[in-house]
């Protein structure tokens, strides 16, 4: 009996031996998987103040070099010996003309032609004098050879110069005679609107003119296509009215009166030459070192309104001869 009484006693020693160890255990398990998780946060919280440290470190050198270039760049602005003229801002005292915006595209389209008079303010603010066409001692060139003493350059203080094609020959478009000649305008009893241009380089250099402004009338799409003479801007760019109207040859349904596209000026007729100037002259002049080698009609011939600068407009007259009157076609003598 003591023997069996021994044996159930050794029996549940053990089993509360076993007992003792697996709750020793279990605690220690915890505590592992707890120390484990603080070392994860650990190395998280390093992580993050690692990246807000890197982004504070970026952000303040880019705010260093930010500085140091407008340091650079203002330290240059005050040693800087003198302001390039080309940064001047240009002011223009009230009652003188605004300078002629430049227009740098260079698109190639096409035509113009005559239309209906269309009403347009007339502002006499911007009409300024006209210097007198500077010919060189020499008397009249003909070699055709770019001078410096021969022509003044453009000055902002005088008239721009452009040259307007149209065609002196019927042509029928959408039912309508589409024919504009320079006798057309000479005939014409008020000031004539230059309307159907459908080009956006025309279109811009029209809205750079300036009343006061000279033009070439060219003839073009003609037997014998060239300068047949002058006529001068009298109102500048209005909206022209013929894009809105169905029958028109020159129609456009892009343009609505709420956004316009085209516009026109007014001219009036100053001369008619005696002598045109043709085509194939103005090219016997346009050959590289030609003093007409740069000008625009010759270089952009479908494009129906150009440029023209003061030397090709004074050279051009050298070759004109009187006008249909008799009278000498310079400038001084239009105007006078």
């Amino acid at each position: 009996m003591k023997i069996i009484e021994l044996q159930t006693s050794d029996f549940i020693k053990h089993i509360l031996h076993l007992l003792r160890l697996e709750n020793m255990a279990r605690p220690t398990g915890q505590k592992r998987q707890a120390a484990q998780a603080d070392i994860d946060s650990a190395d998280a919280s390093r992580r993050t103040r690692s990246k807000v440290t890197e982004d504070a470190n970026h952000h303040k050198r880019r705010t260093r070099s930010s500085d140091q270039s407008l340091s650079s760049a203002s330290a240059k602005k005050l040693i800087s010996p003198k302001t390039p003229p080309s940064a001047k801002k240009k002011f223009v005292k009230k009652g003188t003309a605004r300078p002629v915006k430049k227009n740098a595209k260079k698109l190639n389209v096409n035509t113009s032609s005559s239309g209906s008079d269309q009403p347009a303010a007339t502002n006499d603010s911007h009409r300024r004098s006209f210097p007198k066409v500077v010919i060189s001692s020499g008397g009249n060139r003909d070699d055709g050879k770019a001078s410096n003493d021969e022509t003044e350059e453009d000055s902002p203080d005088g008239p721009s110069y452009w040259l307007m094609k149209a065609e002196p020959d019927s042509r029928i478009e959408k039912g309508k005679d589409v024919k504009f000649s320079i006798d057309d305008l000479k005939k014409a009893s008020e000031p004539e609107a230059w309307d159907g241009v459908r080009n956006a380089a025309a279109r811009n250099h029209m809205r750079s003119m300036l009343q006061g402004d000279m033009a070439f009338f060219y003839h073009s799409n003609c037997k014998t296509p060239g300068i047949v003479g002058t006529m001068e801007v009298v109102r500048e760019h209005s909206v022209d009215e013929s894009a809105f109207d169905k029958e028109h040859p020159y129609y456009d349904e892009k343009s609505t009166r709420d956004k316009p596209k085209w516009c026109v000026v007014h001219v009036e007729f100053r001369s008619k030459l005696q002598n045109p100037v043709t085509l194939k002259e103005l090219q016997k002049y346009a050959k590289p070192g030609g003093i007409l080698e740069n000008m625009q009609t010759l270089k952009m011939s479908r494009l129906s309104v150009s440029k023209v600068s003061k030397k090709e407009w004074d050279f051009i007259h050298t070759l004109t001869g009187p006008d249909a009157n008799g009278a000498p076609t310079t400038k001084s003598a239009i105007n006078g």
